[in-house]
């Protein structure tokens, strides 16, 4: 893929990288040292990639790539954590992320966005993404993910065993 793929890509989400409230995820720890909004920018970067690659719709794989993390609050924010498994951040956060895409971004969304958004944690979340463009940004999110492994004293805060 040639070097045009930037520009492209860009023109597609330079309203969301540049949006205030988007900019506040730089802010928000993902895992580790990696900020929400660096962890969607590679999820969306490779989704965008891979879905031109296929010939799928690159559009909604990157505004899907780059929206699938866009929750309220930082995830280990004491103030947010719930004892109950199905109230945990993993089960959660989708929902949010894609509540806060339709109020910031409307003019951007459609069902297939909404889908890739919505079913990106399967299969923690049990029912799987109804479009290939879904599948994409799914098995990236979890590929970025495993930047935790670089550091394994991370781990034990990621499953929640410490703080």
């Amino acid at each position: 893929m040639s070097i045009s793929w930037k520009v492209d890509y860009y023109k597609i989400v330079k309203d969301i990288l540049n949006h205030p409230e988007f900019i506040k995820r730089k802010e928000y720890m993902h895992h580790d040292d990696i900020s929400v909004y660096d962890h969607c920018l590679a999820v969306s970067k490779l989704s965008y990639k891979l879905a031109r690659q296929m010939n799928l719709d690159y559009k909604s794989a990157a505004i899907g790539g780059l929206l699938h993390d866009f929750y309220s609050k930082p995830w280990q924010d004491k103030e947010t954590k719930s004892t109950k498994l199905l109230e945990k951040h993993g089960f959660t956060h989708a929902r949010d992320a894609l509540h806060n895409a339709h109020k910031y971004f409307p003019e951007l969304m459609n069902e297939k966005i909404d889908n890739i958004i919505l079913r990106h944690m399967f299969p923690l979340n049990k029912i799987p993404p109804k479009y290939k463009e879904g599948w994409i940004v799914t098995v990236v999110d979890k590929y970025i993910s495993l930047e935790v492994l670089k550091n394994p004293k991370f781990l034990p805060k990621l499953l929640g065993l410490r703080k």
